[in-house]
């Protein structure tokens, strides 16, 4: 499949088509960001019903870091197919689940003893984290972070930030959650600049537990290692340790959420690595199936073990076609330097960015790890007021000459590259042509003429 190649107006007829048979079968709740429905996909690329072919940035929102249908990870779901579909693990174990625990339990980082449990989801896998934190303390309560997003149950949204649409109609949530300001330095919270700030936002835990809820209280902090949907904010590099240092002075566990920064995505296997923390508990999903669901829930022995025989599971939890596939993703990151090459793309990506910052006022923020990037668009640079609709023009832009790209962030001004890490350097430069064009064209509808470089 080649990259970029539209011959049809978008959408076309039969995604047209489509959309009108979905208006009256699905909910309006279930929301999509393109009006583009895909017909066939391979490696870092998507063609929709129509014949259109498309460079995806969003890769199933960062499930595909290998890349779509490798072969490796078809091979895989084949094989074992012709041997069983579904037995339920808590019925007749296999051999696939067991070997998978193993391997997470040596990949995530911390030098200790560690257990793995697997579920379906990201947001099953958050839940299970906190029943099992809950279990493992005898304590009640969560610490969660502003601008943070752990899922769509009802434990995951009390956790998750972002009033709309998350959240809105939807109350009540479930208690004993309580939430802080995150490093999101480009925003502060408290209007102070990193390093001068002495890492403030970091220091108010010990705030929080004076004033919101007594550390006796609080079974764990859960954070992302870097926000996904808040807008892929990066902390600073001494941020976590220090937050650790004071959950571990107060017998606090700590969680790492880890379902759209793992396998590979900001250049590390994990994004924990960056940052050179142990967490207690690690959650991963997303890229870990190649394509299909699973996540799991991987964390030092002793806590994983405090829920007791029959408290953890759920009937179609580790099935063996995700396991195999998620072995065969293990073994693609064991063959390929995956992680080098988000590094490159990471780089390619910040070098084009920045000639675009100094073109258009428009770009306030550049930021990210590895191949987890962002822009961050702004109406002014001076009073950094969020540009939502500028941002929803420049991904309707980005579809409509070939690119699929999604948005992030609390004030919905953030475009995020969740490109598969095999994605050509051609292919690259092509999608990043597209966005540029598409910054271009909306910064000229404001009335910006762009910068010489």
């Amino acid at each position: 499949m080649s990259a970029i190649h539209l011959q049809t107006e978008i959408p076309g007829p039969k995604s047209r088509a489509l959309s009108a048979r979905r208006e009256s079968a699905v909910p309006r709740g279930l929301s999509h960001a393109t009006p583009i429905y895909v017909a066939k996909t391979e490696a870092a690329l998507l063609e929709d019903v129509d014949g259109n072919r498309y460079i995806d940035f969003a890769g199933g929102i960062g499930c595909l870091n290998v890349g779509h249908r490798r072969e490796p990870v078809l091979d895989a779901i084949r094989d074992q197919s012709g041997r069983f579909l579904h037995t339920c693990v808590q019925v007749t174990p296999y051999e696939s689940y067991i070997r998978l625990a193993e391997r997470l339990n040596l990949l995530t980082p911390g030098n200790f003893s560690k257990k793995t449990l697997l579920v379906n989801s990201g947001a099953e896998a958050v839940e299970n984290a906190v029943k099992i934190a809950r279990a493992a303390t005898g304590r009640p309560s969560i610490i969660a972070f502003e601008d943070a997003f752990h899922g769509r149950t009802m434990m995951t949204l009390a956790l998750t930030s972002k009033t709309h649409p998350y959240k809105a109609g939807f109350a009540p949530f479930p208690g004993e959650v309580y939430r802080m300001p995150f490093a999101y330095c480009y925003r502060c919270s408290y209007s102070l600049q990193y390093p001068s700030c002495e890492l403030h936002c970091a220091r108010q835990l010990e705030d929080t537990f004076k004033r919101m809820v007594a550390n006796e209280q609080v079974a764990a902090v859960i954070a992302e290692p870097v926000l996904g949907e808040g807008g892929f904010v990066a902390p600073p590099p001494d941020y976590f340790k220090m937050l650790l240092d004071i959950c571990r002075k107060h017998g606090v566990l700590f969680i790492a959420d880890e379902i759209q920064t793992g396998f590979g995505r900001t250049g590390s296997l994990f994004a924990c690595e960056h940052y050179g923390i142990e967490p207690d508990i690690m959650v991963t999903a997303k890229s870990l199936g190649g394509g299909l669901p699973i996540a799991a829930i991987t964390g030092r022995a002793e806590i994983m073990d405090a829920p007791g025989p029959g408290g953890l599971g759920g009937t179609f939890a580790g099935n063996p076609l995700s396991c195999e596939a998620a072995h065969a993703v293990l073994d693609i990151f064991e063959r390929e330097d995956l992680l080098g090459r988000a590094g490159e793309l990471g780089a390619m990506f910040q070098h084009r960015a920045r000639q675009w910052q100094t073109r258009w006022p428009i770009i306030g923020d550049i930021r990210g790890l590895g191949a987890m990037q962002a822009l961050e668009l702004v109406k002014s640079d001076k009073f950094r007021e969020p540009a939502p609709a500028e941002t929803k023009r420049i991904t309707q832009y980005c579809y409509e000459h070939g690119v699929i790209t999604i948005t992030a962030g609390t004030y919905g001004n953030v475009i995020r590259v969740l490109v598969p890490l095999v994605i050509t350097d051609a292919e690259m430069n092509e999608a990043m042509d597209v966005l540029e064009a598409a910054l271009q064209s909306v910064s000229e509808k404001k009335g910006e003429v762009a910068q010489p470089v």
